[in-house]
């Protein structure tokens, strides 16, 4: 059973069925149901929340033109909203990347890196670094680590959302992990 469906609910399938035949107020139910983690994972991706909201409003919308073609061959509905999800935020970061003119690096100009960083990084600067270290993953790695993480989709999901297989899917999470570590490994030696 769905977590986010209670034993008196109707199963997504039924509510599927029903938005199929024009029923905004299933609609209304899925979307409620499936929308938090929808657009966690589009803030976790972009990290633009007006992005993020054009992302979950192109995903229902989807949902609600292809409602009646849904079929879910093994798959729970939420995997299919978290792989829509992950291919718009993916097309997006490479449209955005495609508008973005690269900074030259001697544009780039650090004077004293010491005093940026304080001797011991508090939490709001650990999730800052975090972010920042997150933004820098290519984009697949990101998309596996917020579906992984952020959703808490399994592998299984992760990798079917993904359009991948589980191993590369791993694969994808340990290099994301490893970059991680390394990032945040240099920002502590740069601080201490």
């Amino acid at each position: 059973m769905d977590a986010a469906r209670t034993h008196d609910s109707p199963s997504d399938e039924a509510l599927l069925a029903r938005v199929s035949g024009g029923d905004r107020e299933a609609f209304s139910t899925l979307a409620e149901r499936h929308g938090p983690k929808v657009l966690a994972l589009a803030r976790r991706m972009l990290r633009n929340e007006a992005d993020a909201q054009d992302i979950v409003q192109d995903v229902f919308i989807r949902l609600w033109q292809q409602a009646g073609n849904w079929e879910a061959r093994g798959a729970r509905l939420s995997t299919w909203l978290h792989r829509v999800t992950s291919n718009l935020c993916l097309n997006h970061i490479e449209r955005v990347q495609k508008r973005t003119v690269p900074m030259d690096e001697t544009t780039i100009q650090i004077t004293d890196p010491a005093p940026a960083i304080d001797e011991s990084l508090g939490a709001a600067q650990r999730e800052l670094a975090l972010n920042a270290a997150i933004d820098a993953l290519p984009t697949r790695q990101r998309a596996a680590m917020a579906l992984f993480y952020s959703v808490g989709a399994s592998t299984a999901e992760t990798a079917q959302a993904l359009g991948l297989s589980i191993k590369a899917t791993e694969s994808l999470l340990v290099r994301a992990r490893q970059a991680l570590r390394r990032q945040l490994a240099a920002l502590e030696e740069v601080s201490t």
